[in-house]
């Protein structure tokens, strides 16, 4: 076994190889850049070393670097987590050339999985069924526009050397292929070095399930438990579950005898993931191999009790596969919620900043949680915006999604916007209770999975106001304490009038949906309780804070909310979800919020392209530049007919949060859109 391994990688991969390797008295080098100094993951490892700048380009994409700061540590080994260069053959071979073991499989297998289009062809040869599409090498835009007509629609165009959605587009007709090519050529190139695209027929209703499959240097190979990965936004996945439900014993052999086929076909060695797309008629098609270890990993360790990432270490050492195919025992069902910095309701745009509060759920045998941030870390544009993932296990299927929702129900952060209460909404989908999906599960039913505001916001906006006064209360006590005369009626805040009942006056913003909402509330405090007439509603409050914890009344009915407070923002976590506020000036006019301006950066990021030229006349809703945050593109479109005038910002430049990319002078007149105007979906 190794004495000391590096870790080419970072967040919470690298945290969670480290537990693993400490476990086995290994000792972990770990690599960290300018964004990343003071990480959780930098803390762990027994040493680290700077890499460079905050972009994985400068970083962890460096590998010449990496191997000489293996060399200097004496590590014997590297582990590349996933993402960056974990299916990288010319890093892997680098290591082998190096005398370095690379944890993971050997170059070849990588060079021969690396390509989607050369996998089908090696999967074809070894009796792996295929969907019907076109893989070659020529990749003008003629070949490939006669290529979709054999192919025929609905049709999917990906990057051959890609993963994880990027590089990924559904095509409907002709009309729109060639701009989706265009668009899927650019994310390919920016994600992964390579713009070659594959297209394939797409299967409408098709669940994804994958095998976990493992080799040693002795020819053994086996396959785990499968997954099913069907809950995707963006061909992202969000929730995994193993086992996949549904399957029947039949069918999951046939399905782990064909990943066993597909590792063998390349001689593989290590951990690796076979992807399947099983239709509704129970025929499955191989996807794609993945030549590492997957994010959904821990739904297999806890069905099967394995840690994988041992295993990853023992064979890479030499040894051979703990146990064999009969060996293999899968107990009870298990479910991976991600956890990530976005914005459901704008469409999952990816959030960046400081995470200001943070509380897990407790975690034992039931509950594990895989992270690499804690309270007060910042979230970086530079990487993908995963905070944690949420693991839950228990006896039966629908006992561990009884665990998962509970587990939701008490994760609490604020400080950026975040997925909890989506990812709630799909636990609590009846559908996906029922194992009913597929892999457009999310688009199918976003109406209630994203939605507008719940029921409970009138709830929650009395909370917030029940909470402001108490606060206001309590500092104002304080202050009175403090001061040299504590009686002072102007160190009240008791709403005093003579004559008259005590009024608080509140001011709340609330960006609980797409856009703030002012809300100003009266508050009358008639000695015995606070009272509140809301939406035609006559409640009754009553309260005191405790810490971080709002002991609240409405009505005779108690609850224990948890708050989190920074400045004149707190949130309220509440069961249905968690609802920010901003306590401002009683005296604020509505019309001084100022809306999102959807001609401002709504994220840092870098300018792709202008989709237009100044002096074009623009219709409302069309494309006029695309950006790209986290590998992801986004387009920036017109919000009302115009003239662009100016833009502030060119292809390749760096735009922060808010910053105006683009001027558009409004014009009353009906104008057409110039026909040369490039556009996307």
């Amino acid at each position: 076994m190794f004495t000391k391994i590096l870790i080419a990688n970072r967040g919470e991969i690298a945290c969670r190889i480290i537990n693993t390797a400490r476990a086995m008295g290994v000792r972990t080098v770990a690599l960290y850049s300018d964004a990343d100094k003071d990480a959780r993951h930098v803390t762990m490892a027994d040493e680290s070393f700077h890499i460079g700048g905050s972009a994985p380009a400068d970083s962890y994409l460096k590998a010449d670097l990496i191997i000489e700061i293996a060399k200097k540590s004496a590590a014997e080994a590297i582990h590349p987590g996933y993402g960056f260069l974990s299916e990288n053959a010319d890093f892997a071979r680098n290591c082998e050339q190096n005398g370095i073991v690379f944890i993971g499989p050997g170059s070849d297998a990588i060079d021969a999985m690396g390509s989607k289009s050369a996998a089908k062809m090696i999967m074809g040869a070894a009796n792996v069924p295929l969907v019907p599409g076109y893989h070659g090498d020529d990749q003008s835009d003629e070949t490939l526009l006669a290529e979709t007509k054999k192919v025929g629609y609905p049709m999917l165009i990906k990057a051959a050397y890609g993963g994880g959605g990027k590089g990924m587009r559904i095509v409907e007709n002709q009309a729109d292929v060639l701009a989706a090519i265009n668009s899927a050529r650019r994310e390919a190139a920016s994600s992964f070095g390579n713009d070659k695209l594959l297209m394939e027929r797409y299967l409408r209703q098709p669940r994804h399930v994958e095998l976990q499959v493992f080799a040693d240097t002795f020819g053994n190979t086996i396959y785990l438990s499968d997954r099913d990965c069907s809950i995707q936004r963006r061909h992202q996945k969000v929730v995994e579950e193993a086992p996949a439900p549904g399957l029947s014993d039949a069918l999951r052999k046939q399905m782990g005898e064909a990943a066993v086929a597909a590792a063998k076909a390349i001689d593989y060695v290590g951990a690796g993931t076979v992807e399947f797309l099983l239709d509704t008629d129970g025929s499955f098609y191989f996807m794609e191999m993945n030549t590492r270890l997957q994010v959904e990993h821990p739904v297999t360790e806890m069905v099967t009790g394995q840690d994988l990432v041992k295993w990853q270490l023992m064979v890479a050492s030499g040894s051979e596969l703990p146990l064999t195919q009969a060996e293999v025992r899968i107990h009870g069902h298990a479910f991976e919620a991600r956890i990530y910095a976005e914005d459901p309701r704008n469409e999952f745009l990816p959030a960046s900043g400081k995470l200001t509060f943070l509380r897990e759920p407790d975690q034992n045998r039931h509950v594990r949680i895989d992270s690499g941030i804690r309270e007060n870390d910042v979230i970086s544009n530079f990487y993908d915006p995963m905070i944690s993932k949420l693991i839950v296990w228990d006896e039966s299927r629908p006992r561990a999604l009884q665990r998962l929702t509970h587990a939701l129900s008490s994760y609490q952060i604020s400080g950026l916007k975040h997925n909890i209460e989506f990812l709630a909404n799909i636990a609590e989908h009846k559908a996906f209770a029922d194992a009913d999906f597929c892999t457009d599960f999310i688009e199918r039913y976003s109406d209630s999975l994203i939605g507008d505001v719940t029921d409970e916001s009138d709830n929650a906006l009395a909370l917030a106001g029940l909470y402001q006064v108490l606060a206001r209360q309590q500092a104002a006590k304080s202050t009175a304490t403090n001061s040299h005369d504590p009686y002072s009626p102007w160190g009240q805040v008791s709403g005093f009038r003579l004559n008259s009942a005590s009024v608080h006056h509140v001011a709340l913003l609330s960006d609980s949906s797409d856009e703030q909402q002012l809300h100003n509330l009266v508050i009358t405090d008639l000695g015995d309780a606070l009272h509140l007439n809301l939406n035609g509603q006559a409640l009754t409050l009553a309260g005191t804070i405790n810490d971080d914890m709002l002991l609240a009344e409405i009505n005779g009915h108690k609850s224990k909310i948890p708050v989190s407070h920074q400045g004149d923002d707190f949130t309220l976590f509440l069961p249905s979800g968690s609802y920010h506020f901003k306590a401002i000036l009683a005296q604020i006019a509505e019309d001084t919020i100022d809306s999102a301006d959807k001609l401002k950066a709504p994220m840092n990021g870098t300018v792709v392209t202008h989709l237009v030229e100044v002096g074009d006349s623009v219709k409302e809703g069309q494309g006029l530049l695309v950006m790209e945050a986290m590998k992801m593109e986004y387009t920036i479109e017109a919000p009302f007919d115009g003239v662009v005038s100016e833009f502030y910002f060119q292809s390749g430049e760096l735009v922060t949060d808010g910053a105006q990319l683009l001027n558009v002078e409004p014009s009353t007149l009906d104008v057409k859109a110039p026909e040369s105007a490039d556009s996307e979906a």
